[in-house]
């Protein structure tokens, strides 16, 4: 990186010779502490903290330091500093896997956090990179732009991880309701937009003036669409259940009996009657079709409820992550196959080749890692709404939340959230399950191994909740769903038109500047 990079303007008349002297004081190592710190900032807005205040503090100093960068290389390098920052700072649970067995695959977490850290900052990199080809505030216009376009990409390249995504730093605020009408990656540019683009006003006191005014207009239109009464419940009882096995004792041969017998005795009786009980991502301690007498003790157990819960499932070679529903006689009524695998934990690219090194699947107790199913689907059963299954990482992608030419009445998401520890990722996997049913309109339940298992309805606020680490049950009745939103109906086609029309007008204004 060049010494100059942050603090010589490209241009003049990007900036007042007021803030250029200010710029002028800090060193090479200052500058780069200050980007380190806006994008820790920017991370602050992910959960547990989920306080977005580096939109109004991370973003302007990025966005301030961009204007001054001399080239695109010096661009690539400030938002790979800022990025493996915000990554690393709201990433910090992927660790958490590899502690689960330690002795095998301790050694792995710190190079994880690195690796992934610095890896994702490298989509950051490229769409800082590409703003600081354009010159003066029109950087700024590109960077709403080129940054939100990275964040697309980030999640859909090499399968994607769009974990973390801008926009969910609104997750404790009324801004969230936006997901609604633009979606994650569209809230994500009205994010960068409300940073940055008060930057090019001429003055402190109307740059602050203009910020204010945006927040408080994005705040506005999220509190309007809230609504004033519950929302209301239909008659059929959902029973959530939360058995808590902690990851690394789940599947020992010591513990795994009494893990099911804590289940079932989650799912029996209670004085209130239930039309489904659920249980989580590969709950059933045994695989599809080879135990009739577990089989027999969980039909016991439910009584005339009908059952969904994650199992194994083998298929001559092939093993997939299942969710299975019997129906109220205690017969297979449908499954459904995990189809959006985790790399390294499900499944590991390159397989062969990785187990020459001692790198195997960590989900897949057998080390062959999990096969995928055909894709999403819509499961309708006599006795309950049809409802779109997904199964742990799948809820993290909001495309695989619907399926073409149908519309379920609610959305369902079983997942095991002990292999991400205690304290921020499953807090941020929830808050993505929330984004899932505000962008679709539609109730969301979702059984969790160890917690947040969560009632959501179609507003993404949480009416009844089984805290982490606790095991437990909760009884809930299914709320009504809403019409279809924009964002379910058109997805991301409006942004990206917008964005590129945004990339378009700095292109024109750098020809012409050039001219």
């Amino acid at each position: 990186m060049k010494s100059s990079m942050p603090i010589r303007a490209a241009s003049s008349g990007c900036v007042s010779p007021a803030t250029l002297r200010v710029a002028d004081r800090l060193t090479v190592w200052q500058t780069r502490a200050l980007i380190l710190c806006a994008g820790l900032l920017l991370a602050l807005g992910q959960a547990p903290f989920s306080f977005p205040i580096g939109v109004v503090l991370g973003l302007p100093i990025l966005g301030g330091l961009l204007r001054r960068v001399p080239d695109m290389r010096a661009g690539f390098m400030l938002g790979w500093l800022a990025g493996s920052a915000y990554f690393a700072g709201s990433m910090f649970w992927i660790v958490e896997p590899f502690f689960v067995e330690p002795e095998v695959y301790g050694w792995m977490a710190p190079f994880a956090l690195i690796f992934l850290s610095v890896g994702l900052a490298l989509f950051w990199a490229v769409g800082f990179g590409w703003a600081a080809r354009y010159r003066g505030q029109m950087r700024l216009v590109a960077l709403v732009a080129t940054l939100t376009l990275a964040e697309f990409a980030r999640a859909h390249v090499f399968t994607g991880f769009p974990w973390g995504l801008l926009g969910y730093v609104w997750s404790a605020t009324p801004v969230f309701q936006l997901l609604a009408w633009i979606g994650p990656h569209g809230l994500g540019m009205v994010t960068v937009a409300i940073g940055v683009l008060p930057l090019i006003a001429p003055n402190r006191w109307l740059k602050g003036g203009i910020l204010v005014a945006a927040l408080a207009m994005v705040w506005s239109v999220g509190t309007l669409r809230l609504p004033d009464t519950p929302v209301p419940l239909r008659d059929v009882t959902l029973r959530l259940v939360q058995p808590n096995a902690p990851q690394r004792l789940k599947w020992h041969p010591d513990y795994v009996a009494s893990f099911f017998q804590r289940g079932l005795s989650l799912s029996a009786g209670y004085d209130t009657p239930v039309d489904v009980v659920i249980w989580p991502e590969t709950a059933l301690p045994f695989a599809y079709g080879e135990h009739p007498r577990g089989m027999e003790m969980l039909h016991n157990a439910v009584g005339n409820a009908q059952f969904i819960g994650g199992i194994q499932r083998p298929d001559d070679l092939k093993l997939f992550n299942t969710l299975m529903h019997l129906d109220s006689a205690g017969n297979i009524a449908a499954t459904y196959d995990k189809h959006h695998l985790v790399p390294f934990g499900e499944y590991v690219p390159l397989a062969h080749l990785a187990a020459k090194i001692g790198i195997y699947g960590m989900a897949a107790k057998d080390g062959t890692g999990f096969a995928a199913g055909p894709g999403p689907r819509i499961i309708s059963v006599p006795g309950l709404p049809p409802y779109l299954p997904m199964i742990c990482y799948e809820a993290i992608f909001p495309g695989l939340a619907q399926v073409k030419g149908a519309r379920p009445d609610w959305l369902l998401h079983i997942t095991n959230d002990a292999w991400f520890g205690n304290f921020s990722g499953p807090y941020q996997h929830l808050v993505q399950s929330r984004a899932r049913a505000i962008e679709q309109g539609l109730p969301l339940a979702r059984a969790a191994n160890t917690g947040v298992s969560a009632m959501i309805d179609p507003y993404g606020q949480i009416l009844q909740a089984l805290p982490l680490n606790t095991d437990g049950f909760a009884d809930v009745r299914l709320p009504e769903p809403l019409a279809a939103t924009l964002y379910s109906k058109y997805g991301e086609l409006p942004w990206i038109i917008l964005a590129l029309l945004l990339v378009g007008s700095a292109a024109v204004a750098r020809r012409r500047t050039s001219a």
